[in-house]
């Protein structure tokens, strides 16, 4: 008997706990369902206080606030967040929550660097593709035009850091990239001169290549009064020079390009 009263008090506690529970569960529910939760306000910013250049009311509108549900509480942050980096020009973004009815969302701009292939894409100062407007790119600064592999955006913008860097003594600097389907590399300088690179068999060798051209720029640009239209430098022991209009050979040559 005594046993039986115990159980019969243990179901009744538990029955009154699942009760409170329901009861405050209901309550919070209706709590959170008031009108004065429903999301006002979006806020959005450049994030560490940057100014947006490219991102503006129009486009979060058509591209990111449909695809926000729920009210402040209910609000899924994460698919917030995947909505505002749907939009043109955006690189990442954070969204927080400020009480009670607003969202602030801080937006990182892709920086544009250059153009990238025919497919309509742009490759930023970070090495990533992205879309965007071409003609708001080109407002930036002067596009740098990118050809490359699938897959090889990376190996590519950093490879043209490394030219860029490599050519500035010279006051020269790249104006296009190519990796081709081979894996050599060709380098379209500011003055138009088209610097055939090669394939990169090993770390330093295509910044040995270019220091050899370099050795020799000077007095080639003087000689033939900057009308060089290309320099190969697949040859081991020197180069072949192409001026406008004329074939002509310089330094020693070997037979066999690597």
């Amino acid at each position: 008997m005594w046993q039986d009263s115990r159980l019969l008090n243990a179901v009744a506690n538990g029955l009154f706990a699942l009760s409170v529970v329901l009861l405050l569960s209901g309550g919070v529910w209706f709590l959170v369902q008031r009108p004065m939760f429903t999301l006002g306000v979006i806020q959005v910013e450049g994030m560490d206080k940057a100014v947006l250049r490219h991102v503006n009311a129009l486009t979060i509108r058509s591209t990111a606030v449909p695809h926000i549900r729920g009210n402040f509480f209910t609000a899924n942050l994460d698919q917030v967040r995947q909505s505002f980096e749907m939009v043109p020009w955006v690189r990442r973004a954070s969204v927080r929550r400020e009480w009670p009815n607003k969202l602030i969302v801080s937006l990182e701009e892709h920086r544009s660097l250059g153009s990238w292939g025919d497919d309509g894409q742009l490759l930023s100062d970070k090495g990533e593709l992205f879309t965007a407007n071409f003609a708001e790119a080109e407002e930036d600064n002067d596009l740098v035009e990118f050809v490359g592999p699938p897959g090889s955006e990376k190996e590519v913008w950093q490879r043209y850091l490394d030219f860029k860097e490599w050519f500035k003594s010279a006051n020269l600097f790249p104006d296009a990239v190519t990796y081709t389907k081979r894996y050599a590399w060709l380098v379209t300088l500011n003055n138009g001169l088209i610097v055939q690179l090669g394939r990169e068999q090993d770390g330093g060798v295509l910044k040995e290549r270019v220091d050899r051209l370099l050795r020799v720029y000077p007095q080639l640009a003087a000689r033939l009064q900057g009308e060089i239209e290309s320099v190969d430098l697949r040859y081991p022991n020197g180069l072949a020079l192409k001026p406008k209009g004329e074939a002509l050979s310089a330094e020693s040559k070997s037979k066999k390009k690597s």
